[in-house]
C-alpha cells in the first residue's frame, strides 16, 4: 500500500516533468522552425504535454482511491494508467518516426531559407540563420563556400559572408572569404539535424522512463485489487456490514 501511495505521488511529479519536457521541445523548435516545415513533428511534444496534464489528474485519483481503499477507484486508476502507458508507447513510436524524417525535412527547407537571406533588412528567416550560425558555430549549408551561391552574396559584391559566420575567437573578423581561418568551417545543415534529433530523443527517453513508472503503478494497483477481492471479510467491514 505504501508503495502504491508513493507511485501516486510520483505520478504527480512526473506530470510536471513531462510538461516541462514538452514545453522545452516547443521552445527549442521555435528557434529552428524556419529549417523544418513539417509541423507534425511536434505531435510527440503535444501528446507528452497532454499526458503530463492527465498524469496530474491520475495522481489525485490514485492517491484518493488508495487512501479510501476503494476498489472502484483503484480499478479506474489502473484503467487510466493503462491508457497513459499505451499513449506513451505511441509517443515513443512517433518520436522515432519523426526523428528519422528530420534529415530529409531539413535538407529540403534549409536551401530555401539560405536563398532568401537578407542581411541588409533582415526578416525572421534571416535572423534565424544568423542565430543558428552563432549558436551552433557553423557557416553555410555544408560550409562557408555555400554563401557564394546566394543572391545576397552576389548583390553585396564584397566577397564576404555574414558576420555570424565569424569564430568567437577571431579578432577583427569581417566575414571576408580572403580570411577563411576566421570563419566557422562546419556547415549548419548537419548540426541543425543533430540538434533536432537530440530534442526528439529527450521526448523519447522521457516517455520511456515514465512508461516504466506507469507499468509499475499498474502492477501494484492490480496486486492491491486482487488482495481485496480475495478478502470478503475486509469487504464487509469496508461496506459497514458485520459477520459472525
Amino acid at each position: 500500500m505504501c508503495v502504491l501511495i508513493k507511485l501516486c505521488d510520483w505520478s504527480t511529479g512526473a506530470a510536471g516533468i513531462l510538461c516541462y519536457v514538452g514545453a522545452y521541445v516547443f521552445i527549442t523548435y521555435d528557434d529552428y522552425d524556419h529549417f523544418f516545415e513539417d509541423v507534425y513533428t511536434l505531435i510527440p511534444a503535444v501528446v507528452i504535454i497532454a499526458v503530463g496534464a492527465l498524469l496530474f489528474i491520475i495522481g489525485l485519483i490514485g492517491c484518493c482511491a488508495t487512501i479510501r481503499e476503494s476498489r472502484c477507484g483503484l480499478a479506474t486508476f489502473v484503467i487510466i494508467l493503462l491508457l497513459v502507458f499505451v499513449t506513451e508507447v505511441v509517443v515513443v513510436v512517433l518520436g522515432y518516426v519523426y526523428r528519422a524524417k528530420v534529415e530529409n525535412e531539413v535538407d529540403r527547407s534549409i536551401q530555401k531559407v539560405y536563398k532568401t537571406y537578407n542581411g541588409t533588412n533582415p526578416d525572421a528567416a534571416s535572423r534565424a540563420i544568423d542565430y543558428v550560425q552563432r549558436q551552433l558555430h557553423c557557416c553555410g549549408i555544408h560550409n562557408y563556400s555555400d554563401w557564394e551561391n546566394t543572391d545576397w552574396f552576389k548583390e553585396t559584391k564584397n566577397q564576404s559572408v555574414p558576420l555570424s559566420c565569424c569564430r568567437e575567437t577571431a579578432s577583427s573578423c569581417n566575414g571576408s572569404l580572403a580570411n577563411p581561418s576566421a570563419l566557422y568551417a562546419e556547415g549548419c545543415e548537419a548540426l541543425v539535424v543533430k540538434k533536432l534529433q537530440e530534442i526528439m530523443m529527450h521526448v523519447i527517453w522521457a516517455a520511456l522512463a515514465f512508461a516504466a513508472i506507469q507499468l509499475l503503478g499498474m502492477l501494484c494497483a492490480c496486486i492491491v485489487l486482487c488482495r481485496r477481492s480475495r478478502d470478503p471479510a475486509y469487504e464487509l467491514l469496508i461496506t459497514g456490514g458485520t459477520y459472525a
